[in-house]
């Protein structure tokens, strides 16, 4: 009997260890990041704007049109309506402060962990649906950035596409004002080697051009 009741006291034991030990592995698991919106996205369909072969996109994310979220990463995520490949020679974002020109920071933006990347457009392992078109655009997320964005700045995602025959056949899914919070101006040539102090340029602002959403993840 003794016997008995010390084999019974030794599973107790085992169990009362096993459930701690699981509550404690539970507890020390971190959430997965939720996915969210830093600003107001792309809500609607998308025209197509085409032949960007030797332009800077200068995608303009407002900080009076910031979400109340905190994030320390910040996610572009970049549309396009036509072309079979994209050659980018660089890729900033550009910080001012609020409604103003100066740059105040300059941080690297990559795609696949450089600032100079081609993007195969035809391949399906990076556009599942093709062909693209204003329909059915690519949508390409770049790699995560690590900045938390300021309602006290405003931001300028700067893409130079190099002057070739590839992006003279490239479409940038083009939105309406109404769609969303972003922006976008353009002009010709490499401005994506500015530093700061420099004043941007005031080139030829237009609706979004590419970019469509802005998340933390």
């Amino acid at each position: 009997m003794k016997n008995v009741c010390k084999f019974r006291t030794l599973i107790l034991m085992m169990f009362a260890v096993t459930v701690c030990g699981f509550a404690q592995q539970a507890t020390s698991q971190k959430p997965a990041t939720t996915t969210q919106n830093l600003v107001r996205g792309v809500i609607g369909p998308v025209s197509s704007n085409n032949n960007w072969s030797n332009y800077s996109i200068f995608n303009i994310i407002p900080g009076s049109s910031l979400f109340p979220l905190s994030s320390s990463s910040t996610v572009f995520y970049y549309g396009f309506t036509a072309g079979s490949e994209a050659d980018i020679s660089n890729m900033v974002l550009y910080t001012t402060p609020r409604a103003s020109l100066t740059i105040s920071a300059v941080t690297p933006v990559t795609l696949g962990g450089i600032s100079n990347p081609s993007i195969d457009l035809a391949s399906t392992s990076v556009c599942p649906v093709q062909p693209l078109s204003a329909t059915s655009p690519c949508i390409v997320r770049f790699d995560p950035t690590t900045i938390t964005l300021s309602p006290a700045s405003d931001y300028y995602l700067t893409v130079y596409y190099t002057n070739d025959s590839n992006n003279q056949n490239i479409g940038a899914a083009n939105a309406n004002y109404s769609q969303t919070s972003l922006g976008a101006c353009y002009t010709g040539g490499d401005e994506t080697h500015l530093t700061v102090g420099q004043s941007l340029p005031r080139g030829a602002c237009y609706n979004p051009i590419f970019l469509m959403y802005v998340m933390n993840n």
